[in-house]
């Protein structure tokens, strides 16, 4: 069974370098989610932050800018279920991101 956890940035970070497919850790973030295991082994991390397009960026808007799994089956729609509930408790009016 999985659940969200906190994840600090840098280990936030350090999960998106070693599993990413092709993108580097983002350089800034605002928050950052994690998605664990019954044995709480992290296994998905979401990375938040501004939106990187100038144009969106205008207080009331944060962009998804990493998401990295290890395979593991539905831990990335936890995670982006997890981000918006965050970003709007937050009092954020809009999540984007670029799948």
């Amino acid at each position: 069974m999985l659940h969200i956890t906190p994840v600090r940035s840098r280990a936030a970070r350090a999960f998106v370098a070693m599993w990413h497919r092709h993108l580097q850790p983002p350089q800034g973030q605002i928050f950052a989610l994690g998605v664990a295991d019954h044995d709480s082994v992290l296994r998905g991390v979401a990375i938040v932050g501004r939106p990187v397009a100038r144009h969106l960026d205008n207080g009331l808007t944060l962009e998804v800018t990493r998401v990295a799994t290890d395979g593991t089956r539905n831990a990335c729609s936890m995670l982006y279920a997890a981000t918006w509930r965050a970003t709007s408790a937050l009092g954020y009016t809009r999540l984007v991101t670029y799948t």
